[in-house]
């Protein structure tokens, strides 16, 4: 955004939100602020949960739908700089930084299928890419873009570095999509049950069951206790804890007296409760509330039910 700025252009952010992101949308906020520049937070959208649960371009080395993903930003993208009468679109893609959506012939077919040839500036590695047609009109000066290429970010912190630009996130990481262990999860969600921004926000936090068609999940430390509470409150669903002891709290997607059974037991397995006698339990669905009884999961049947 610096780069087209120093063109004397006037530009605008887009910061595309949805449930796999880790990131921090005020950072983002405060980033665009502290360069003057306007920000939009744009959701991908429900139609996203399509791509991810059936990519055209395939997954990258976990559930990662990255050319498909970039297709999809770029078409909101356009449609978004129309309706602001903007012509250009910038991103911070780095030629060969990453090995599935940024090799010359991938970033062009993403242009492509995203009906943006030609529209796309990528200026930290403008001069080793195709001229915009920006470019060819003059609108952009080519001898200040920039040609970065490879996986090093050298270059760009010393670019930040130069802006004074002292935030910025670590390289790695910002999609949860590329995570091994939350690919896991998503597989078994998507074998087993409908993909929608419910079961895709559950599948962030706890550790998760599998019981037949419904699922049990539970809290691993006190903050997602606290989240876990809430998200039973707004989707309607059973949650659980041990009343006298420390522990996690447990909820239920669905099922009757099967999963109730199973969801107790795990919840007093992790708990600080006696394993060797039974413990009373408090479960509530809505203004329902009800206390139990349960002993404690043996670990055998634990492995069978683990995600």
């Amino acid at each position: 955004m610096k780069l087209i700025q120093e063109q004397g252009l006037g530009i605008e952010a887009v910061h595309f939100i949805d449930v796999f992101s880790t990131s921090d949308v005020d950072e983002v906020r405060a980033l665009a602020k502290r360069l003057r520049i306007r920000l939009h937070v744009v959701p991908k959208g429900d139609d996203f949960f399509d791509i991810v649960r059936k990519p055209k371009h395939g997954y990258g080395r976990n559930m990662n739908p990255c050319i498909d993903c970039r297709i999809h930003i770029l078409k909101k993208a356009w449609e978004l700089a129309s309706k602001q009468k903007a012509h250009l679109l910038v991103t911070g893609d780095v030629l060969n930084e990453r090995p599935m959506s940024q090799k010359k012939g991938v970033m062009e077919l993403i242009d492509k299928e995203a009906g943006v040839s030609g529209h796309v500036l990528r200026p930290l590695s403008g001069k080793l890419l195709p001229p915009t047609e920006a470019e060819k009109h003059g609108v952009i000066d080519r001898n200040k873009l920039l040609s970065i290429r490879g996986r090093s970010r050298k270059k760009q912190i010393a670019l930040a570095r130069r802006y004074r630009i002292k935030k910025y996130p670590t390289p790695a990481g910002g999609c949860l999509l590329t995570d091994p262990e939350f690919s896991r999860k998503l597989r078994n969600l998507i074998k087993h049950n409908k993909l929608n921004h419910e079961s895709a926000t559950l599948l962030r936090f706890g550790r998760h069951f599998r019981c037949g068609k419904h699922k049990i999940i539970v809290g691993r430390n006190e903050e997602e206790n606290k989240v876990l509470i809430n998200l039973a409150k707004e989707y309607g669903l059973i949650w659980m804890e041990v009343k006298d002891h420390k522990g996690p709290v447990t909820i239920i997607t669905g099922g009757g007296d099967k999963e109730l059974m199973l969801a107790t037991g795990l919840t007093v397995r992790y708990s600080d409760a006696p394993k060797n006698k039974e413990v009373g339990l408090v479960y509530r669905k809505g203004k329902e509330k009800k206390k139990i009884t349960a002993r404690a999961m043996h670990e055998k049947d634990i492995k069978k039910l683990r995600i």
